[in-house]
């Protein structure tokens, strides 16, 4: 008798712990919230999943695509409660508004897949499944084919080169003949040599490097990869 009194206290009136939990599942079922997170689970691997296979900057990163997937996977339930209640989601509201994320976006296309990952929790969370399907279908699908437009783009480098100043004329004519898209990034001269760094455009067939070497009065020559467009 003393339990049930105290449960009853707890809850607020003469609300029983039948009643409690019966109203706190009126709008936001188990099964729902069930659903939602493996729909959101599934949605979220194909978020990581696009991102490595589209991803072509320098050093990919599986902790960045485990984290669009929890993303999706978090702000699914987070608007499922918003959704069934006006009051807590002004509090959700107003305790978000002082949250300040400090971690830096080192390739503007990471905020896209975040922006995604996100977009996909919140049409999870409002229950538009086919909404979401559609969504998270379409972008995949585009993104894969700009990737592919991409990959038919000749790939960007720097060509870094050692020389005497009288081998400068030879490459010179060298990258006119080989390389049609070059432009000079920078040129050092000292009394012990001279030091040029070209950005040039290669389709992967071109053994420029070699062929640089080739060259008389040449020391050494670099090929080094733009970070943008690594792995292109």
């Amino acid at each position: 008798m003393t339990e049930t009194t105290g449960a009853s206290s707890l809850l607020g009136g003469n609300v029983s712990l039948s009643d409690y939990f019966t109203n706190q599942f009126v709008t936001l079922t188990p099964w729902k919230i069930l659903i939602g997170l493996i729909l959101g689970l599934a949605v979220g691997l194909v978020i990581a999943f696009v991102y490595k296979r589209c991803y072509r900057g320098v050093l990919y990163s599986p902790t960045f695509a485990m984290t669009l997937m929890m993303l999706t996977l978090i702000t699914t339930p987070v608007v499922m409660c918003i959704k069934s209640d006006i009051a807590l989601s002004m509090g959700m509201v107003g305790a978000l508004s002082i949250v300040r994320f400090r971690t830096a976006v080192k390739d503007p296309m990471d905020t896209a897949y975040m922006f995604w990952a996100l977009t996909m929790g919140i049409l999870l969370g409002a229950e538009l499944f086919v909404h979401a399907l559609v969504v998270v279908l379409g972008i995949g699908v585009i993104l894969f084919l700009m990737t592919f437009v991409r990959l038919k783009n000749p790939n960007a480098y720097l060509l870094v080169v050692h020389y005497d100043d009288y081998a400068e004329q030879d490459i010179t004519q060298l990258l006119r003949r080989t390389v049609k898209q070059r432009r000079l990034r920078s040129k050092t001269v000292t009394r012990a040599g001279a030091e040029m760094t070209v950005e040039v455009r290669l389709d992967g067939k071109q053994d420029l490097v070699a062929a640089v070497l080739n060259i008389e009065g040449v020391h050494d020559a670099t090929l080094v990869a733009c970070q943008t467009e690594a792995g292109a």
